[in-house]
């Protein structure tokens, strides 16, 4: 978790919690703290270095499916961009693989605003977009992301609030395949 407003220990306890809401066993959660990796919405990470740490956690875990944001980032975060430009150099390794035992990567398609916050009015709109999978929320499942999301408490802000309220996210999420 992210320690940009030196909150990284507080972060990482509302992580725990919000994976706890989610039904994510806290030994199926890796954190990794590295001083060339610190949190800033401004500052883009080293590809090679994280791509490295990113393989290795894949391959330590024997993890089959990859799911992150795309060149977008979804808020144009900068650390979001280095997580995919990341995945996206890791891509050709892993296409190696035979697909029976290798890892398949989903990118989180951004959207423009007014898509982003029109709820569940997007499913509509992305029903008829081409994409390779679409993922769209029960009313439960939206109950249950927006608890996880309020456990991120030193994170709501005035516009994470209006996220909670309006976001198409916490409903309908296209992805395409790398």
């Amino acid at each position: 978790p992210g320690n940009y407003y030196n909150q990284g220990e507080i972060r990482k306890k509302e992580l725990e919690q919000s994976c706890c809401v989610l039904g994510i066993p806290a030994s199926d959660v890796t954190v990794i703290d590295h001083r060339d990796l610190r949190d800033d919405p401004a500052v883009e990470w080293d590809t090679q270095l994280l791509a490295t740490l990113v393989l290795k956690h894949i391959e330590a875990k024997n993890i089959n499916l990859v799911v992150t944001f795309d060149a977008g980032g979804v808020s144009g975060h900068a650390n979001h961009i280095s997580l995919y430009t990341a995945v996206r150099y890791n891509g050709c390794k892993l296409l190696w693989v035979p697909p029976w035992a290798g890892c398949r990567v989903l990118v989180l398609e951004s959207v423009n605003l007014c898509r982003k916050y029109i709820s569940f009015l997007d499913v509509l709109i992305s029903c008829l977009l081409p994409r390779d999978a679409l993922f769209i929320l029960t009313e439960e499942e939206t109950e249950q992301a927006k608890r996880a999301m309020r456990c991120h408490r030193s994170q709501l802000l005035w516009f994470r609030q209006l996220y909670l309220l309006f976001s198409r996210y916490l409903v309908v999420n296209s992805l395409c395949l790398l």
